[in-house]
Order: structure tokens, then C-alpha cells, then sequence
């Protein structure tokens, strides 16, 4: 038996008055929005509107692991372990982003795909969409055609990746995510009674 969801009432809503748009580009929007809040108040809030959707992709195969990428991302200067992951174009499903993305970064190729949550990472502050997809095992192709993703792509077993998640090695909030929702929900959970 599941709890019913709370009921959406219309007192409690956040009313955008008024948005003023900061900057434009291709990929994300930044608006200052004046908004009336549900006691009566009104306040300025900053909001960033991001143009297309992600997927993060978990690869898992009971005898290799998860496939991830070791790599540094410059805004935050940080090393981290990640999925492979990427915009969802707008000529494509979330599956075929799913392939793609996870063929150009990691040189393997997936099998079939199934979106299993759609979320929104900084709720607070922006409308940017996560998507996460799980696939099972994949086959070899090649090189990564985007070499520039990556400096190291490879298989991790479940016992290593359990360690990387306990000493914050894997550190965005998409793979973070994925890998936690695998292990605890998904694919990657062990059965009742064992770690």
C-alpha cells in the first residue's frame, strides 16, 4: 500500500508577478522574477531556466560492474567519478540521448534502455531536468569519439563503487543520483538481508 500524494492546494502557490530576463544564450536562461508568496508577502528571486534536459546513464553487468568516467570538472575544480551523461537533443528521445551520449563518452554501446526517474537537481533555483536511465551490459566499440569527457572510462565493481560513494569520490548531483538510486532501488540492489 502506497500513501496517497497531498493534496495540491492553490493557497500555498508561489505566483510569479512579474520575470525580467538577465541573460539568454542557448543553453540556459537567467530571470529575475518578482513573486508573491502564499502569506502575502512579494520578494525578488533569481531562477535559471535551463533549455533541454539531461539523461545520466547507469551501465551495470552482474560480472564487470558499472561502467564510469574518472574526469575533472573545471567550474568547481574537482575530480569525480560519473556516468555517462548529457543533453537530450531536441530531434531525439530520451533513449537515444541515453545511447549516444554513453557511446561517445565511454566507446561502449548500450543495449536497451529504461528511464527510471526524472528529477530536478536544484529545485530551489532552477527548472534543469535529470533524467535517469538504466541499461544492462554493453558491447565494446571503440575509442570515446568525445575524447575530451574523460581521462579514464572503465568498468567498477560494486564493492569499489560502494567505497567511492563512502569517501565522496563521485561528486555531481546527476551520477550522485543515479548510482545512489541503483543501489538502493534499482538494478544494483542487493537483495533483502545482504549489504
Amino acid at each position: 500500500m502506497t500513501d496517497p500524494e497531498p493534496a495540491r492546494d492553490p493557497a500555498h502557490l508561489w505566483r510569479v508577478r512579474a520575470t525580467t530576463v538577465l541573460h539568454r544564450c542557448d543553453w540556459l536562461q537567467l530571470e529575475l522574477a518578482t513573486v508573491d508568496l502564499p502569506t502575502g508577502g512579494r520578494i525578488q528571486h533569481h531562477a535559471v531556466r535551463v533549455a533541454r534536459p539531461a539523461v545520466g546513464v547507469v551501465v551495470h553487468h552482474p560480472g564487470r560492474g558499472v561502467l564510469l568516467l574518472w574526469r575533472h570538472r573545471f567550474i568547481p575544480d574537482a575530480w569525480t567519478y560519473e556516468i555517462p551523461a548529457g543533453r537530450v537533443e531536441a530531434d531525439e528521445s530520451v533513449e537515444e540521448a541515453a545511447r549516444r551520449e554513453t557511446r561517445e563518452e565511454t566507446g561502449w554501446e548500450i543495449g536497451p534502455v529504461q528511464v527510471a526517474v526524472d528529477f530536478f537537481p536544484s529545485i530551489g533555483l532552477s527548472d534543469q531536468r535529470f533524467l535517469i536511465a538504466i541499461a544492462s551490459d554493453a558491447i565494446r566499440q571503440g575509442e570515446p569519439t568525445d575524447r575530451d569527457e574523460a581521462a579514464w572510462v572503465g568498468w567498477v565493481p560494486l564493492p569499489q563503487l560502494r567505497d567511492h560513494l563512502r569517501r565522496g569520490r563521485v561528486r555531481g548531483g546527476l551520477s550522485l543520483t543515479a548510482l545512489l538510486y541503483a543501489l538502493a532501488l534499482g538494478p544494483l540492489a542487493a537483495p533483502a538481508g545482504r549489504p
